[in-house]
């Protein structure tokens, strides 16, 4: 096309000739800048995100939808607690919402997983998604009639719990049925990544729409943001079980209705697989010791200078998570992921303890922002070795485990966080705990299969074998 200059009239192109003899050379780099410039774009490629999940539709449908409808998630994951807060006037009953919601997110993490194993998978999905978006709109109705009830908040927690608990495991058994299994950790980094950005974005649109608006407007965003995550859900295909080899445990049936044979069995298989065991007991560690989101609100109250600051210290840990995840291609080079994962919630844990020591909201930030790096690359290793380590029809029940230790962690951690404040102040409670797990996490290290586990070997190990 022509160009225009910048009053609008036409210049015709420069006429392209060939190259003459008797012309100036042109100028040709030297051999090393080409080297160099070379080796740079391939650090830059391999260091970039893995986008190859993303030529398959149906992942990438989940991904987008979820995505999308995690913002919103995350604006109420603020909301509440700050409405608890404004309520009660105190850091125990923050933390008593993580209490709340642990018993249905261990009773329905663990039975909707075995249930993810015997019905199709897309309509468990559909109807849990349903539950967890009337959740929210019983939210926003509350907040818009000004009731201020601590128990209805406490009890519409519980039921969110529970909605979440079948939605993620089932989520989770889904994807390796939709993607080849070499993709699986390139999926699994870029799911944390788009939800760590989502946890960054979320509270700060959370932090300044309670500034200026509402807990009303707060909860409405997610109502309307969680409509895409139902669209993913109703697009999936048909997913009922896979029924033409034998179930792990030896069984040529599944039962009709799962119930807590189906869970024990579960369970079972975790604990006589010692590297699937470890992958727990860390995390459990890790969230239990180490997670001070309960301490967020009092912190920003008296010592960061009020709500503007609380949108800031909950999307720390995620700003850290979405730089780690953006720059992550080089993950699914380590094949060690044992001795990778302790090494990532050591540095969690330290990071945690010092983020407890700042003053300053922006030092506090940095820090947290490391520990949140820590956390994407720990959480990208624990789904990966449970996804390639276990079979199809073990997946739903393990990973209503994996969410029941994911989500249920980070609930133990705020009753121990908001309980340990109230006794020995907020600093103590913050510090203590992240020390404490980065000398604890160690102890995996003494499990030998645990520390030499490979993820090379691991994919064509037979999974049924300890």
């Amino acid at each position: 096309m022509p160009d225009r200059d910048s009053r609008g009239v036409t210049e015709p192109l420069a006429p392209v000739t060939a190259h003459q003899p008797g012309d100036p050379a042109a100028p040709v780099p030297p051999d090393g800048a080409v080297r160099r410039g070379g080796r740079a774009l391939t650090v830059v490629r391999g260091a970039a995100i893995d986008l190859t999940p993303l030529r398959h539709p149906d992942f990438r449908r989940l991904w987008t939808g979820n995505s999308i409808a995690f913002v919103g998630f995350q604006v109420t994951a603020v909301a509440v607690p700050v409405q608890v807060y404004e309520v009660s006037r105190s850091s125990f009953w923050v933390g008593m919402l993580g209490a709340v919601g642990l018993v249905p997110l261990i009773v329905f993490g663990l039975w909707g997983g075995a249930i993810a194993d015997v019905v199709d998978r897309r309509v468990l999905l559909i109807v849990s998604s349903l539950v967890l978006w009337g959740c929210t709109l019983a939210l926003l109705v509350q907040a818009m009639l000004g009731l201020d009830s601590l128990g209805l908040l406490l009890v519409l927690v519980a039921v969110q719990s529970a909605g979440f608990a079948v939605a993620s495991s089932t989520r989770g058994a889904v994807i390796p049925r939709v993607l080849p299994a070499e993709d699986i950790a390139s999926a699994n980094t870029l799911s944390f990544t788009a939800s760590t950005l989502a946890t960054a974005v979320g509270p700060l649109v959370a932090g300044l729409i309670l500034a200026r608006w509402s807990f009303a407007a707060a909860y409405a965003v997610d109502a309307v943001l969680f409509t895409m995550a139902l669209y993913a859900a109703l697009r999936l295909p048909s997913l009922p079980p896979l029924t033409s080899s034998p179930s792990s445990s030896g069984q040529t049936e599944r039962p009709n209705v799962p119930g807590l044979r189906s869970v024990a069995e579960g369970l079972v298989f975790i604990w006589t697989r010692p590297v699937l065991l470890m992958s727990f007991a860390v995390d459990i560690v890790a969230m239990v010791l180490a997670m001070p989101r309960a301490l967020f609100p009092q912190a920003a109250d008296e010592r960061f200078g009020g709500q503007g600051a609380v949108g800031w210290l909950f999307a720390a840990v995620a700003i850290g998570s979405s730089v780690a995840g953006l720059s992550s291609g080089w993950i699914r080079r380590v094949h060690r992921q044992g001795v990778a994962l302790v090494v990532a919630i050591v540095v969690w844990g330290l990071a945690i303890a010092a983020s407890g020591l700042a003053h300053s909201l922006w030092v506090a930030v940095v820090f947290l922002a490391v520990g949140g790096a820590a956390d994407l690359v720990s959480a990208v290793y624990r789904q990966t070795i449970l996804q390639t380590y276990a079979p199809d029809d073990m997946r739903g029940r393990l990973q209503g485990v994996f969410i029941v230790v994911v989500a249920g962690g980070p609930r133990l951690g705020d009753v121990r966080a908001g309980a340990m404040a109230a006794v020995v102040g907020l600093q103590a409670a913050w510090v203590g705990g992240g020390i404490a797990c980065a000398v604890l996490v160690l102890g995996a290290l003494l499990v030998p299969s645990f520390r030499t586990y490979d993820a090379r070997t691991a994919m064509t190990a037979d999974p049924a074998a300890p």
